[in-house]
This record gives C-alpha cells, sequence and structure tokens, in this order.
C-alpha cells in the first residue's frame, strides 16, 4: 500500500511546488533578491508543506506519459509566475513614484542600487520600495500573498487550460492601475516643483544678477525633504490600502 500511495504523494507535492515556488521566487516581500536563494527555497519548500494537504483534493491524477507530466508542471510554473508578477507589479507604482520625486527634489543624478528592481535607480525610489516591503511585513501584508497562494488553485484548477486571456487583461489592468498609483503618490511633488521653478523663473527675471542657481538646489533638495517629511505617512498607507485592494482580486 505504502508503495502505491508514496509515489502518487510525491507527484502531488512536486506539483504544489512548481506553483508556489515560482510564485515565492518571483513576489515581493517573500521574494527580493536581498534575500539569499537558499531561505527563499526553504520558505518555498514550507509553504509548499503547509498548503499541499489543503489544496490536495484539487490535484489532478498522476499521468501516465512523462509529457503530460511535464505539460502539468510548466502550466504551474506559468501560473505561479503570473501571480507573483502580478504582485511584484504592484510594487512597481511606489518605484515610480520615487522616480518621480526624486527628478523633482533635484535627486535625480543621485544613484544606488535598489533590491527591488535588480538595478541602479535613484535614491528616493530605493527608499521608498524597501520601505514598502517593510510595511508589508510590519502590516502582515504578506498573509494576503499567502492567501492567494492557496486560493489560486480555485481560481486555475492544476491540469485545466490556462486563461491567457484573463492573464493579459489582469497584466494590463496591474500595470496601468501602478503607474497611475506611483503619479498620484508623487503628485505633491509635481505641484511643489511646478511652484517652485516657476517661483525662481520669477526670481531670475525681477534680479538677474542673483546665482539662482546656487540658491535654487539646496532650497529645492531641503523642501522637498521637508515635504516628504510631512506626506510620507498618508502616501504609504494609500500605497498599503491599494496593495490590500489588488491582492484581493486573487482572494476568495
Amino acid at each position: 500500500m505504502l508503495q502505491d500511495i508514496l509515489p502518487v504523494q510525491i507527484f502531488g507535492f512536486l506539483l504544489t511546488f512548481a506553483r508556489i515556488g515560482a510564485m515565492v521566487m518571483v513576489s515581493p516581500a517573500l521574494g527580493e533578491t536581498s534575500i539569499p536563494p537558499r531561505v527563499r527555497l526553504a520558505a518555498a519548500l514550507g509553504l509548499s508543506l503547509v498548503i499541499f494537504p489543503v489544496v490536495r483534493g484539487t490535484l489532478p491524477a498522476l499521468p501516465g506519459q512523462p509529457l503530460m507530466l511535464a505539460g502539468l508542471i510548466t502550466g504551474e510554473i506559468l501560473v505561479g509566475v503570473f501571480i507573483g508578477l502580478a504582485a511584484r507589479l504592484i510594487m512597481s507604482g511606489l518605484h515610480v513614484a520615487g522616480t518621480v520625486i526624486a527628478f523633482q527634489s533635484g535627486l535625480a543624478a543621485a544613484q544606488g542600487f535598489d533590491p527591488s528592481q535588480g538595478t541602479q535607480s535613484a535614491l528616493v525610489g530605493s527608499f521608498m520600495t524597501l520601505l514598502g516591503v517593510t510595511l508589508v511585513f510590519v502590516a502582515d501584508l504578506h498573509h494576503l500573498l499567502i492567501a492567494a497562494m492557496a486560493d489560486s488553485y480555485t481560481l486555475f484548477p492544476p491540469g485545466q487550460a490556462i486563461p491567457l486571456g484573463d492573464f493579459a487583461t489582469i497584466v494590463t489592468h496591474t500595470v496601468s492601475a501602478s503607474f497611475l498609483l506611483g503619479i498620484q503618490i508623487s503628485a505633491p511633488f509635481l505641484v511643489y516643483g511646478l511652484v517652485f521653478y516657476i517661483g525662481l523663473g520669477l526670481l531670475a527675471r525681477l534680479m538677474p544678477q542673483l546665482q539662482v542657481f546656487f540658491i535654487a538646489m539646496p532650497l529645492n533638495i531641503g523642501l522637498a525633504f521637508v515635504l516628504l517629511l510631512i506626506l510620507i505617512p498618508a502616501l504609504m498607507t494609500w500605497f498599503m490600502d491599494y496593495f490590500t485592494q489588488a491582492l484581493s482580486v486573487f482572494i476568495l
């Protein structure tokens, strides 16, 4: 009896790990590049062990052909990557907001490595994304990612055809909504930059002998820091509300 049951259980766990592991490796918070790969692998294995007994009834039977097995695993990986990338696109709104704020505050030339993006970006953008990841854990919003992993087996049952049309629609909507979120978060700094540079232009016309550049740069950076200090609680609260609402699409 054990020889008949064990391969089926191993197949079910492998199928679960293919989806959960793909989601963990590309999702925000849990799959950041700053986290060592072994830690991410251990988290994926642990989540798979927890979720497998819950979703065991939705898993298909063990196929008889290797090609069918490869097709099932490939489909699970694609579903996991899709949900993980959708969650990461939500975080990209903070990167857009930080980049716009950096340009408006005169800090666009100050570049640093952004762990969330895996490349060089403005320091303000790196700060915003790092703060967003921290708040996701502090507010226990990573539980939404785990709930999305479990509920994905109801939304996208294993062994069935992948709804590529629905995937494309969700990705398109997520990209546009994340870009809109970034512009909305940085809107106060857009207004600030417009008013500040108009004032400098008027000052330069009224006092041509004044060295506007040497006054503008320190004043621009200082006022932008003060404005960011005042607005950062409201901006990050707005982001967390949007993060919760966007992930609710994948939660039943």
